[in-house]
């Protein structure tokens, strides 16, 4: 019986069962699991589970504890076999009140099924997600089996921070343009009388140029957001690539960069493509920009047909910028597209990368990283098509 649980209540039966039988006529192994699925299924094994199971019988007692239970608890299978379910899993809740005092799965309301998953702490303060299934021969019936399932919080972790750092970053990143808003605003305010037309129209100009950067990282948080619950809408429409190229090279040389540093090699015919034409702007402007930003030498940009991914016989439009600067390290390659990642200490909240990958697949293509032929960086993505079943 288990410390601090009602005692459980003997299952009633109709008839006796052979040893080993479940009244559904399923075989039962020794640990008191099920052997198999149905009529012919392959039996499972406890510890091919990638969570930790802890399975307790209608007396309360641990008839189960899988390699991943022994991992999580520390608690070696050898300890936690044929003891209360409560001494073998000593779970507390985070105000430190014992779990299984509170829940009494095997005295408690007959209507409840079990426990969803929630923070639960083992001796020492070890966190551990934990949730709970009462199995019962019929509605209302007495417990005959508790099943525990176990889970580490390492994921939940690493999400955390994850939410932690994208935080610090908007954080940080918005501080110093609000901070030059305010600065030159309440001066303006304060002492407009005092500043020639140039100087206020200097300090306008400031003020535009970092709500527009404030404004860039909203929308980027936006775009992180949708990106991440699968919620980025894409409104296609017949794009020309290389117009859209085009624009986007203008507004560097506009911005101050020499023509000479771009070269555009555009191999065609390329195919009709279907996308969301500001989507591709966002993802060219990002491109561009690095290459400009973090690059050296000549920027190329190649677009050419390529064949669609994950298509046999369709065809797509590929889209190459490289530059001729240090490029990227080789160990650092599998981490560019991931977030706050940055190529160099030259600004930028390291999201842009991280939200062109995932406009790109929202479009059903690919993108990759490597190292140019000049030595630089190079990104590669392809679009499929796309284009609707009514024009085909």
């Amino acid at each position: 019986m288990a410390v601090g649980m009602s005692s459980p209540r003997p299952a009633h039966t109709t008839a006796p069962r052979a040893a080993g039988d479940e009244p559904d006529g399923t075989a039962v192994g020794p640990d008191g699991l099920g052997a198999g699925l149905g009529q012919g299924a392959p039996g499972i094994d406890p510890d091919d589970l990638p969570d930790g199971l802890v399975v307790a019988d209608a007396s309360g007692h641990v008839i189960c504890f899988n390699a991943a239970a022994a991992r999580i608890t520390a608690t070696p299978r050898a300890d936690a076999i044929g003891r209360p379910l409560e001494a073998a899993l000593p779970l507390e809740d985070l105000k430190g009140k014992r779990w299984w005092r509170l829940t009494d799965p095997y005295g408690g309301l007959a209507t409840r099924s079990g426990q969803p998953e929630r923070n639960l702490l083992l001796p020492g303060g070890r966190e551990v997600l934990v949730s709970a299934r009462y199995v019962r021969e019929h509605p209302l019936g007495p417990v005959r089996r508790v099943v525990v399932s176990l889970r580490g919080t390492e994921a939940r972790r690493r999400t955390e921070r994850s939410h932690a750092e994208l935080i610090a970053t908007v954080a940080h990143e918005l501080r110093s343009p609000l901070t030059s808003v305010k600065g030159f605003t309440a001066t303006l305010l304060a002492k407009w009388e005092r500043f020639t037309d140039d100087q206020k129209r200097l300090m306008l100009e400031t003020v535009d140029a970092d709500a527009g950067r404030v404004t860039r990282l909203i929308a980027e948080l936006l775009d992180i957001s949708r990106i991440d619950s699968g919620r980025l809408e894409l409104r296609r429409q017949p794009v020309d690539v290389s117009a859209a190229v085009a624009r986007h090279i203008q507004a560097l040389i506009a911005g101050g960069q020499t023509p000479e540093r771009f070269r555009v090699r555009a191999r065609g015919p390329l195919p009709a493509l279907w996308a969301d034409p500001d989507k591709v702007d966002q993802v060219l402007g990002n491109l561009l920009e690095n290459a400009v930003r973090h690059g050296e030498g000549t920027v190329t940009i190649e677009i050419a047909p390529a064949p669609a991914p994950g298509a046999c016989d369709e065809m797509g439009t590929a889209v190459t910028v490289s530059d001729e600067g240090p490029g990227i390290p080789e160990e650092s390659m599998g981490r560019v597209f991931t977030r706050f990642w940055r190529g160099s200490k030259r600004g930028g909240t390291g999201l842009g990368l991280y939200i062109v990958k995932g406009i790109v697949e929202a479009h059903g293509g690919t993108i990759t990283v490597d190292r140019g032929p000049g030595g630089g960086a190079e990104f590669r993505f392809i679009l499929p098509v796309s284009m609707p079943a009514y024009l085909n």
